[in-house]
Parts: C-alpha cells; structure tokens; sequence
C-alpha cells in the first residue's frame, strides 16, 4: 500500500476507535504508534515513543496548563460563580430578558478566569436556571442560554484549546491568548442579540422582568465583590500583553492571586482546596495525553505524506483561497458534530496549519477561527458537551429541549466565523500591539 493510503486506513481506525470509547489521547497514540511502525519499523518506532514521550510531557510551556486552570478552580470552588451572576444581574436584570443577558455575560467573566467549559456550565445552570424559571421563563430558552454561555470559556483566555494549538503549532501562547479577548467580547455580543431578536419573535419565553428594587448605591457594593477577581484577569492577561510576564509566569501569578483572594475571603475550605488541585490534575494529565498521543499520531501522518499531497492539491485549485476557508469550515462542523473538540484540535491541526500558511492566512488568526468552527460541536448533537452538562445538572429538562434552545446561539458561532473572516483584524489588532 501507498503511505497516503495507510494514512488514510489510519485516520478511519482512529475514527472506529474514539466511536468505542477509547481515551482520546489513547487513540492517537495507539493508531500512531501502529501506523509509524508499519511505514518505518518496530525498533525506530519504539525509539521514537520513549524520547516523544519525554519530549512531549517536558515542554516548560505546558505548565500553563494546570496553573490556569488552577486559578479557575481556585474561584469556582469559593463560589465567585454566583457572585458574578449577582453582580450583573442587578444592573441588567430589569430589562427583559436581563436574566439570560446576565447569565451569558457572567459565563463570559467568569470563563476568562476557568478554563474549564465543564465548570462553568455546570456552575451556572445551578445559580441561574432556578432564577429565570422562577420569572417564568421557558427552559429550552434558558437551557439553551446557559449551554451556549459555557461554551464562550473555550475562547476566551485562558483557553485550554488555544494552549493546545499553540503547543501543536509552535505558535506565541501569548499572542493566541490575546487574539482570543476581542473575538470572545464579540460573541457575548452576538449572544445578547440572540436574545433580544428571540424575545421580540416569542414574547412568551421570558415573560417577566427582575423586579428587584436596588439602589445605584447598592448595586455598586453588590459588584465590588468581584472588582478582585476583575483585577487578578488584568493582571494575568495584562502582564503577558505587556511583555512583563510570559504566559507561565501570567497564569502562576493569577493561580496565587485567586488562592490568596479565596484564603484571604475564607470562602474556601480544605475540601474545596483539595478538590481544586484533584481536578487540575486531572485535566492536566489528559491535556498531557493528549498532546503526546498527537505528536506520535503527527508523525505517522507526516510520513504518509498527506500533509504535502493536500496542500499541493488544494493549492492546485482554480479557486479563491477564501473558498479553501470557507471549505475548511464547513468541514469543522460536520466534523464537531461526532468528535470532542479537543480531538479535532489534535488530530487536524498538524495537516491544516501547513496549509493554512501557504495559503496565506495568518495562523494566530486561523487558530482562534478554528477554536469557534470546533465549540459549534459543544452544541450540536450527538457529542454537545455543554448540552449534556446542563442536562446532567437539570435533569427534568429533556435533551431534546436544550439542543432545540442551543440552535440559535451555534448559528451565532459560524456570524462571528464570517465576521472574523471579513475583518481579521478583530483577532490580529491586539497581538500586533504586543511587545
């Protein structure tokens, strides 16, 4: 057989073994391992798996990683969640449909310090689902904005994904993570006027306004409970914008800020603290598999060719390089709808970035492209992580309700995709200022 057809063999027995539940990261290194050993030979193979192993797991930059997410736990287990959801339902909650806005809006802050779409999901359909229910409004509304709302923590910094691609790619962590703020506003953006069009069409999902009685005084003091945490985000974010901290030092700096914050407000616990560092530790080892599964998969893809035949075919085309994109899109979504985002990420990146750069597109901006193509998945069945978290937390609430209440916010995802084809400077401005 040619290399292009055992790569071809290798990515379809990737495929049957993800659909039987195989680890992700497991899966790349088995069929890479296999496919590397059968184009080479059993003895370089094994050679290669001990010093890739090694290679992969002692990047100094992977310790980003577990210290963002870290920061996150950190704040999540002191309850900042609902404090952030207070904090701005007080000053939008009296508009109609002001819950919704403030849960999408509180998902947003409070993604740009977890990392963790599980998290936060989770976090906000137990504080908001049982106050928009109690004002009436329909759960396949409120489901869906809480699902969708979770899915703006992959975007944002500090994204675990946009780790990910930059360790794939050898692209600026700091310029990735930077590239992802404006994009992230925008979709937040984007999500409230979902909201607003969907109940000026159905009146009847949010029937009522938060009647709360707040003065301005008291509305400032309710939000100064998270004016901390707003500052350890600029600081981390800042510093690596700046150029006074890289983004290990930035996100060691915002794990030690949110455990001081969290000690000094005694709003965690020794069970808490201890959780905390149980659910780093897990996220970070499957980041870890992951990415030593993905450099072994790489490598067998690499000597199949495929890569090289791909780009001198679709450079080959009569057609615009903006068709390829549009092509490449079109293609993400088909391919979010079956596989973790995560996966996808791993698995096509070392085969889309080379041909992304002939064509000509910048990488930072096709990095944060790809992280929105990839979250349409987070929404869409049969894989719709953040569907299935909120499901999972309102168990009375029928899958079929909340995919139903998603729709409109992954249509929104694929407005912004455009947007930002149109005008990448929406991703590029910020990281063109770095120093």
């Amino acid at each position: 057989m040619s290399p292009e057809t055992v790569g071809i063999i290798g990515i379809l027995v990737f495929l049957g073994v993800m659909a039987i539940r195989l680890p992700i990261g497991l899966s790349m290194l088995l069929v890479g391992l296999c496919g590397f050993a059968y184009l080479t030979n059993v003895k370089a193979t094994l050679a290669k798996l001990g010093m890739d192993v090694f290679a992969s797991a002692s990047v100094h930059a992977l310790s980003v990683i577990p210290l963002f997410v870290l920061m996150g736990l950190f704040l999540l287990h002191a309850g900042l969640g609902r404090e952030i959801y207070s904090a701005l339902n007080v000053w939008i909650g009296k508009f109609r449909g002001g819950l919704a806005m403030a849960t999408v809006g509180a998902c947003g802050v409070f993604g740009a310090l977890s990392g963790s779409i599980i998290a936060t999901v989770a976090t906000f359909t137990a504080v908001a689902l049982p106050e928009m229910r109690r004002y009436g409004y329909k759960d396949s509304f409120s489901t869906g904005c809480i699902a969708a709302g979770g899915g703006i923590d992959i975007l944002i910094p500090p994204s675990t994904a946009l780790v990910l691609y930059g360790l794939l790619t050898y692209e600026s962590i700091g310029k990735l993570l930077i590239a992802g703020i404006l994009p992230g506003i925008l979709l937040i953006v984007l999500y409230i006027c979902v909201i607003a069009i969907w109940i000026r069409i159905d009146p009847k999902v949010a029937p009522s306004t938060y009647d709360a009685n707040i003065s301005f005084l008291e509305k400032v003091k309710i939000s100064s409970k998270i004016y901390p945490v707003i500052g350890i985000f600029i600081l981390s974010m800042g510093g690596i914008y700046l150029g006074v901290f890289t983004p290990t030092e930035a996100a060691a700096v915002g794990a030690f800020a949110s455990l001081v914050f969290s000690l000094v407000t005694k709003k965690i616990t020794g069970e808490n603290f201890k959780n905390a560092l149980n659910e780093a530790a897990v996220v970070t080892g499957m980041v870890f598999l992951i990415l030593i599964g993905a450099n072994m998969f790489g490598r067998f893809i690499t000597v199949t060719n495929i890569p090289t035949r791909l780009s001198e075919f679709v450079l080959g085309l009569p057609v615009s390089p903006y068709v390829v994109i549009l092509g490449i899109y079109v293609f993400y979504i088909i391919l979010g709808c079956f596989i973790d985002g995560l996966a996808i990420i791993a698995l096509t990146v070392p085969i889309m970035h080379p041909l992304i750069i002939k064509l000509g597109f910048d990488p930072i901006w096709f990095g944060i492209v790809l992280i929105v193509m990839v979250s349409i998945g987070t929404l869409t069945p049969p894989v719709g992580i953040c569907v299935y978290v909120t499901a999972g937390v309102a168990k009375d609430v029928p899958l079929s309700t909340i995919f139903k209440g998603a729709t409109p916010f992954w249509i929104a995802k694929i407005i912004l995709a455009l947007l930002l084809t149109l005008f990448p400077q929406i991703a590029t401005y910020l990281p063109s200022l770095m120093k």
